[in-house]
C-alpha cells in the first residue's frame, strides 16, 4: 500500500468526511456522552451487505469476505475499513471455531501457519510501500486461473493428495500477507488445501482456524496505526449482531448444503472473487 494511503486512513474517501457523535460536542451536565461511531448512512448502505458477506464467509462459505473491505472502501479508507472490520472479525472468528470445534486439519495447519506468520510479519514492515491495487491484481488473476484449471481438468491431473511442505509454507505466506495488507488471503489458502479434497466441515473448520490466527495477527498492528481507536470500535460494535447472526446463518447453510455441491459454490466463488480483484485492482490504477 502507498506511503500516503496511510495516512488518511481516517477519512472518507467522498468530500465531506464520515459523520459520527462526538463526546466533544455533548452538552455539558448531567448528560451522557454518546459513543463517537459513524452516522453517515451511505456508510451503512454499503456496509451492511459488507458484514452479510463477511458473515456468511466466516460461516463456511470461504471467500464471500474478501468483497468487505473493497466494498467499505468505496466510502471510507481501505486501512480503516480493515480498522473497522478487525473487532468483527475476532468476534466472528470465536463463532465459527466454536461452532465448527477440532473438526480442522492439524497436518494442514502445522505446515501452513508459520507461513501465514512470516507473510504478515512481512506485510508489516513492508505495507507501506506495497500497493494494494498491484495486490488484488496478482491475486484476482491467480484465483481466477486456478478456478479455470479446475474446470478444465488440469488441477485434477496435477494436483497430488498430499502437496509438499514446501508449497504448504509457501501458499501460507502468500496468505498471511495478501490477508494483511489486501484483505485477500482467502484465494491462496484455497490454491493449497482445495485439491487435497477435505470434508466440506473438515475444509471450513481448516479455514476458520487458520484466518482466526491470522485476524489475531493483525490486532496489533492496526492498534499502532490508530486503526482501533474509539470511532472504528463503536462502528464495529453496531454492526456486531448483524455480524454474528449471518455467522450463524452460514454455518446453518453449510450443514445442510451436500458435499459436491457445497464444493462447486466454492469454487464458483473463488472465480468470481477473482473476477472482482482483477477489476478493482486494475480500475485504481486506470
Amino acid at each position: 500500500m502507498r506511503k500516503q494511503g496511510w495516512r488518511g486512513s481516517g477519512q472518507l474517501r467522498r468530500q465531506g468526511g464520515p459523520r459520527f457523535t462526538s463526546p466533544r460536542r455533548a452538552r455539558r451536565g448531567n448528560e451522557r456522552a454518546p459513543l463517537p461511531f459513524i452516522t453517515d448512512p451511505l456508510f451503512y448502505l454499503v456496509a451492511i451487505p459488507a458484514v452479510i458477506a463477511l458473515g456468511l464467509s466466516k460461516g463456511g462459505f470461504s471467500g464471500l469476505g474478501t468483497l468487505a473491505a473493497p466494498l467499505m472502501a468505496l466510502v471510507v479508507s481501505p486501512v480503516q475499513a480493515i480498522g473497522i472490520l478487525t473487532p468483527i472479525l475476532v468476534t466472528q472468528d470465536a463463532v465459527t471455531i466454536w461452532s465448527y470445534w477440532r473438526t480442522w486439519d492439524s497436518r494442514i495447519l502445522k505446515i501452513m501457519v508459520p507461513g501465514q506468520i512470516a507473510g504478515a510479519g512481512l506485510a508489516w514492515l513492508i505495507a507501506a510501500y506495497v500497493p494494494d491495487t498491484a495486490i488484488r491484481l496478482v491475486v484476482g488473476a491467480i484465483a481466477a486461473s486456478f478456478a479455470l484449471s479446475h474446470w478444465s481438468g488440469l488441477i485434477a491431473r496435477a494436483a497430488s493428495a498430499h502437496p509438499s511442505v514446501i508449497a504448504g509454507r509457501l501458499w501460507g505466506l502468500v496468505a498471511g500477507f495478501t490477508s494483511f495488507i489486501a484483505n485477500t488471503g482467502g484465494p491462496p489458502f484455497q490454491i493449497y488445501v482445495l485439491p487435497q479434497k477435505l470434508d466440506k466441515v473438515t475444509f471450513v473448520g481448516t479455514y476458520s482456524l487458520f484466518f482466526a490466527i491470522g485476524n489475531a495477527l493483525k490486532v496489533v498492528p492496526y492498534f499502532l496505526l490508530g486503526q482501533l481507536n474509539p470511532v472504528n470500535m463503536s462502528t464495529a460494535l453496531v454492526l456486531l449482531p448483524l455480524a454474528i447472526v449471518t455467522n450463524f446463518a452460514g454455518v446453518w447453510l453449510v450443514r445442510r448444503t451436500p458435499t459436491e455441491f457445497f464444493y462447486r459454490i466454492v469454487y464458483v466463488l473463488i472465480f468470481l472473487i477473482g473476477v472482482e480483484l482483477i477489476y478493482t485492482g486494475a480500475s485504481a490504477l486506470i
